[in-house]
């Protein structure tokens, strides 16, 4: 994605990305199949579908580009509501896992590709849990990358956990060894209108929103405990009208639209 800057730049990158690969092919062999597969991931795996439809506008002609997409998740759920979903990521583990889920579920306008690229040009591009492992100079690079991915007013979606968030102070420090656990060497918080501005400086029209103060630090907590979670969503979508709570928020949202 872009252009790579010095060589002791080139190396950091490259080095960053055999550590994610790494780190990502032992995480999906096994381990984030029966994860993800619980009844609270799953609920939250489905309200952020809802999320991506109302703030991108995606509809039944779509096509959805998914960057970082993991075993798949997120994205076969939403393909039933879009024309056709593209996932790619640089994990080839990951990618078998999304094509046999596919295929044992039926859903044919979804493909999955093990890249760090797209050709084409997409209504929608998401990015679920994604901006936080790019290396910085890829991060700055992303906006000008998703000039040529988008159509001309189309949309992009991301989701990425805030360097404010109050679940990651109190994690850090209770229960660090299981922090560790869900996290790389390389990936960090990000701070919302940082990252937002990266975008505004490109030309978009970047809108921020904080998703979840408690719900899905509880989902990744208690993974089979679904009406805690729904519980927990019913009040986040209270707590998340205050100020402090959209301050110390987990994951903040990131809406760009794509000018004419």
């Amino acid at each position: 994605m872009g252009g790579r800057g010095t060589a002791p730049e080139v190396a950091g990158v490259s080095g960053a990305l055999d550590r994610e690969l790494a780190y990502h092919e032992k995480l999906y062999s096994g381990f984030a199949q029966q994860h993800f597969a619980k009844a609270a991931v799953r609920e939250l795996r489905a309200h952020m579908v809802r999320r991506i439809l109302a703030l991108t506008g995606a509809g039944k002609t779509s096509r959805v580009l998914s960057l970082g997409c993991g075993i798949g998740d997120t994205e076969l759920l939403l393909a039933p509501h879009v024309g056709e979903v593209l996932g790619i990521d640089l994990s080839p583990a990951a990618i078998r896992q999304a094509r046999a889920d596919a295929a044992r579920l039926g859903i044919h306008n979804v493909h999955f590709e093990q890249a760090t690229t797209a050709q084409g040009r997409y209504d929608v591009v998401i990015a679920i849990f994604f901006l936080h492992h790019l290396p910085d100079e890829e991060l700055a690079a992303l906006p000008k990358t998703l000039k040529d991915l988008l159509v001309p007013a189309g949309a992009f979606y991301s989701l990425d956990p805030s360097r404010h968030r109050l679940s990651g102070a109190v994690g850090r420090r209770l229960i660090p060894k299981l922090m560790k656990r869900y996290q790389t060497e390389d990936e960090r918080e990000l701070d919302p209108e940082t990252t937002a501005d990266l975008f505004r400086k490109a030309g978009f029209e970047a809108k921020v929103s904080m998703y979840d103060f408690g719900s899905s630090p509880l989902a990744g907590l208690f993974p089979s405990w679904a009406a805690g979670y729904r519980l927990a969503r019913a009040l986040d979508d209270s707590l998340l009208n205050g100020p402090f709570f959209q301050q110390r928020g987990s994951n903040f949202e990131i809406t760009l639209e794509n000018g004419p």
